[in-house]
């Protein structure tokens, strides 16, 4: 496993922040924990990369204790916070150059990396302008691939994408795409659900201080009430008898005669689909539309807080940032 933990505990004063976390994190797989507003998200993050330490409980990252190894952790791992950490008064090349000397790399490998990371991430036409006059994109994208000086296996990306235009958070999406794609872990918070669940192996809501829910995003979004089979029909007289045939069944069903729809609640199952079609004239179906609840359903459900500005208010600072060791 990249990251394990179990029961991990973490206090401010009266104030409970983690109250028995159990984790477990597979290599090379995207991890995204969840959360409302103090949740703990930023708070685990911090223990789990030897920021902070623990009140209770154990962990270990890339195999290395965090209590009786952090030297260890900090030598594997990678951390991208909320805040930029680049020197807007160096151009990119030399906060590159900076990290590497950083985490001690010789000048080659420290030239080379440099060079290959300005290029993957889109920034050899302003490697040498200072970042004071980059736009807002190219400093998350200058920010993640400082995190990579370092060749980390395992980083901890802290809602990497807050205030990002659509475009430039889908450009994001696929870079971390690419570095799962050649084995890199990814540990991830977000308060943007939709990121979640398209980057996300294993999603884990926290709310007051407990993992609630875990599991992939489909498996999460079963949990929730709300799943509907659409139907709509070519005609009213073929509306009466599908709602005919399918309320005989005991199967809740809701009809809207303005678009000739039936709406039949379901968990989204093969299972599901197929027991409604089967009780159907087929022929008289114009369209099926199957619904299912999203992460922002579930995010609701389980912490009863809307998913929208759900930030993390234990958040790191601008000095909890890339190099640890």
């Amino acid at each position: 496993m990249a990251v394990s933990a179990v029961g991990l505990r973490k206090s401010y004063g009266d104030h409970v922040v983690l109250d028995g976390v159990d984790l477990s994190i597979a290599e090379g797989s995207v991890f995204s924990l969840l959360g409302p507003n103090g949740a703990g998200k930023t708070t685990t993050v911090k223990i789990l990369s030897t920021l902070t330490p623990a009140d209770g409980g154990s962990a270990s990252v890339a195999g290395c204790d965090v209590v009786s190894d952090p030297d260890g952790v900090r030598s594997k791992i990678g951390v991208t916070g909320q805040f930029s950490a680049v020197d807007p008064f160096l151009n990119a090349g030399e906060n590159l150059e900076l990290m590497g000397r950083l985490w001690h790399l010789p000048r080659t490998v420290i030239r080379e990396r440099c060079a290959r990371l300005i290029e993957e991430f889109d920034l050899a036409d302003a490697a040498k302008k200072p970042v004071a006059t980059f736009s807002g994109g190219m400093k998350r994208r200058l920010d993640l691939a400082m995190t990579l000086v370092g060749a980390p296996r395992i980083i901890f990306l802290d809602e990497p994408t807050t205030g990002l235009d659509p475009r430039v958070r889908r450009a994001m999406w696929d870079l971390i795409r690419d570095l799962v794609a050649d084995g890199v872990t990814i540990f991830l918070t977000t308060q943007y659900l939709e990121e979640a669940d398209q980057l996300a192996d294993q999603v884990a809501v926290l709310n007051q201080g407990r993992l609630v829910a875990q599991g992939t995003p489909e498996q999460l979004k079963r949990q929730v009430p709300g799943g509907s089979i659409d139907l709509q029909f070519t005609s009213l007289n073929a509306l009466d008898t599908g709602a005919r045939a399918l309320t005989t069944t005991g199967t809740p069903v809701t009809r809207d005669e303005d678009t000739l729809t039936l709406h039949i609640a379901s968990d989204g199952s093969a299972r599901s689909v197929h027991h409604v079609l089967d009780r159907l004239d087929t022929t008289t179906v114009h369209e099926l539309a199957l619904k299912t609840p999203d992460l922002d359903d579930v995010f609701l459900a389980l912490t009863g807080t809307p998913a929208t500005d759900a930030t993390d208010t234990t958040g790191a600072t601008d000095t909890d940032k890339k190099v640890l060791a």
